[in-house]
């Protein structure tokens, strides 16, 4: 029997209906059913096909999550299983003697500041479970090394995504975490022009993701997240104050950021979620972002490789509030400290709840070339530097950090210049990368 083409069914010409072929195609499809009881049988058959097929995925699906998971270790992706499950439980455990402590959730805790931070919640008795992708933006074995070390003080980090709903789901429902430290986020002001669907996937949509799952739990914890210094944008007034306007963001990055505050503010006022935004001034230290400018100067100049130190439009030398990581983590510790409780219960507010924005900065920013003269010295290398104009990138010429109202609110005191924690940085450096001075190898 001759099969008929799709051209030779259907007419060519809209409205001409080919009556001939259209015959033939009945003939043809009432022999292959020439009854309703067989096609009842066809329909019966169809449909046990695709119930088999579904149940199938599903079983499939489930086995990946549950079934085999027995000896789950911590750098494995699948989640779930009474393992997995006591891995999270001990983690969350809190070890302080006496009453207080807390059980707090970190995202982001193979990032920079986020192992600092869940190291010093860790080491003062509170329990720690993390969270983090491991992905790709800068090397994932520097996270990992992170990773390894959380291990080791007893902080289980679960290999996952805060865009996971299902995950986070199942974290709050084996522990009740009184805190969560949000630190997970796509970081960079420069890489957003290359990759800016990243930037909302992780800064936006991952934080309503997480926002979900706090409003929704019973209790609800207390949030503290990272915002960034980005958000003053094309502020010139200085120093920068949590009062000034920051409706001038000068890139995508810094945009996000802006957007997360608005988000966050949207859902203390709904659903009564305890809330503390902290705007973080240019982290460095040991453990830091191999994409961070005193990261890659040093990468460079021990290679003999050229730099690139850029300049204000006007000739100006950029500057920056860089603050050291101890500093920053006593910031953040404070804010878990002091954060008020969230009043809202299985997603309904129930009264008022705290909503908090904090500068945590160093209060004195030193130029770039300042910052070569200091690595250099430490590193006792000259540099090679190509001084050239600063592109239209989203970099801003400078930042400066009001921290009054950390400090009247948080205690926060930064102890550490420049000098002293480039010093720590090169020491760690040297030590992590096995450098030899002598070889320059």
């Amino acid at each position: 029997m001759r099969l008929l083409m799709e051209e030779e069914l259907f007419p060519s010409t809209p409205g001409k209906v080919k009556i001939e072929r259209a015959h033939a195609f009945n003939r043809q499809f009432n022999r292959c059913f020439a009854s309703t009881s067989t096609m009842f049988l066809w329909t019966l058959f169809l449909i046990a096909l695709t119930v088999s097929y579904l149940s199938f995925k599903s079983f499939v699906d489930t086995g990946t999550h549950y079934f085999n998971l027995s000896a789950v270790s911590p750098s494995s992706r699948a989640w779930g299983g009474l393992q997995w499950e006591k891995h999270v439980r001990t983690s969350a455990q809190i070890r302080r003697s006496g009453s207080g402590g807390a059980s707090v959730l970190v995202t982001g805790a193979a990032g920079f500041v986020g192992f600092h931070v869940s190291l010093a919640l860790r080491k003062r008795g509170d329990g720690v479970v993390g969270l983090d992708n491991f992905n790709s933006y800068y090397d994932p074995s520097l996270k990992r090394a992170r990773r390894d070390l959380l291990a080791k003080s007893g902080v289980f980090v679960v290999d996952g995504d805060v865009n996971d709903a299902r995950l986070l789901a199942k974290l709050f429902d084996v522990v009740a975490f009184t805190h969560v430290m949000h630190l997970a986020a796509q970081a960079g002001v420069r890489y957003a022009i290359e990759n800016p669907a990243s930037y909302v996937h992780s800064n936006v949509a991952g934080l309503v993701t997480l926002l979900e799952a706090c409003k929704s739990a019973d209790p609800q914890p207390a949030i503290v997240w990272a915002s960034s210094s980005s958000v003053y944008g094309l502020n010139d007034k200085v120093p920068f104050s949590e009062s000034d306007k920051t409706d001038r963001p000068a890139s995508l990055y810094a945009a996000t950021k802006k957007a997360g505050e608005a988000i966050t503010h949207t859902y203390n006022h709904i659903y009564g979620l305890s809330i503390t935004g902290l705007r973080f001034f240019t982290v460095y230290g040991p453990w830091g972002r191999p994409d961070m400018a005193y990261f890659s100067f040093t990468r460079n100049i021990l290679q003999g490789k050229p730099i690139t130190v850029y300049r204000g439009k006007d000739k100006r030398d950029l500057a920056r509030d860089f603050t050291y990581i101890d500093d920053i983590v006593k910031g953040c510790v404070a804010s878990l400290d002091t954060a008020g409780r969230s009043t809202g219960s299985g997603g309904k507010k129930r009264g008022a709840a705290p909503y908090r924005i904090f500068n945590l900065g160093n209060t004195s920013p030193v130029t770039v070339p300042e910052l070569v003269g200091i690595l250099e010295r430490h590193l006792k290398v000259k540099a090679k530097k190509n001084v050239v104009e600063m592109p239209g990138n989203g970099d801003v010429p400078f930042t400066h950090a009001n921290v009054s109202r950390a400090r009247a609110q948080l205690g926060y005191k930064p102890a550490t210049d420049l000098d002293a924690g480039l010093k720590r940085f090169v020491k760690w450096y040297l030590s992590y990368y096995g450098y030899n001075r002598k070889t320059g190898m």
